[in-house]
């Protein structure tokens, strides 16, 4: 599991960090509001611990960002204020918890467990773009009622522009989640952005799989 950790406070910042690391997770930590909405753009997470006083974009806002750009992320939300127009204030932004300090890390990882749980029982496992579809129950791919094989990474690779469709996903992202440890020269992205195209487009109607020049790639309907 994947968190990330939004705390402008530098002790507890490291604390929670330190503290979920051992309880394995993976965990990425940022200390300011509208970095951290960038990195949750762009990256994947299963969880993310927010505070909600920060410097620049507080965590209101940057929750409230995150709903209307349709991320599903989980969100805790910590704070030292424990009055109920706070929460309220958290939760009207989309937070699915809320944590008031001074708390101990066990009842944090609790409230991780507990949303977490919540949340893949939630979870939508059909993904859609326009008449193409992905299972990621089942590992199925298919358009207009055909069904599509694709090897691991173009599977991979269309599960990204999917989640992420109609945005546009840099090459730098796409390489760095198809291959994390070691990856290839600019070729090998290309190569697969080609045999996807060729299998997910080619033989239907219209294309989905769109370039955009000096950028990255999107899935979407032509005119989106």
């Amino acid at each position: 599991m994947r968190i990330l950790v939004v705390e402008d406070n530098q002790d507890i910042l490291v604390n929670i960090v330190d503290y979920l690391t051992l309880k394995e997770f993976v965990v990425d930590a940022m200390h300011n509001g509208a970095a951290a909405l960038a990195q949750a753009s762009r990256a994947e997470y299963d969880l993310i611990v927010l505070d909600l006083s920060l410097p620049g974009l507080d965590g209101v806002e940057l929750c409230r960002r995150l709903r209307q750009e349709q991320s599903m992320v989980p969100v805790i939300m910590l704070t030292a204020r424990d009055t109920l127009d706070d929460k309220l204030q958290g939760f009207d932004a989309g937070a699915d918890d809320y944590l008031v300090k001074p708390f101990a890390l066990s009842e944090l990882l609790s409230r991780i467990q507990a949303v977490l749980k919540r949340s893949q029982k939630q979870l939508f496992r059909i993904l859609r773009v326009a008449d193409l579809e992905m299972d990621l129950n089942t590992l199925q791919v298919q358009r207009q009622g055909k069904a599509i094989n694709l090897n691991p990474k173009c599977f991979k690779l269309l599960e990204i522009l999917m989640k992420q469709s109609p945005r546009v996903v840099s090459r730098e992202t796409l390489t760095s989640q198809l291959w994390p440890d070691d990856p290839p020269d600019s070729d090998g992205l290309k190569s697969h952005i080609y045999l996807l195209r060729s299998q997910v487009d080619k033989p239907f109607g219209h294309p989905l799989l769109q370039t955009v020049h000096g950028v990255g790639y999107k899935l979407a309907e032509p005119h989106d």
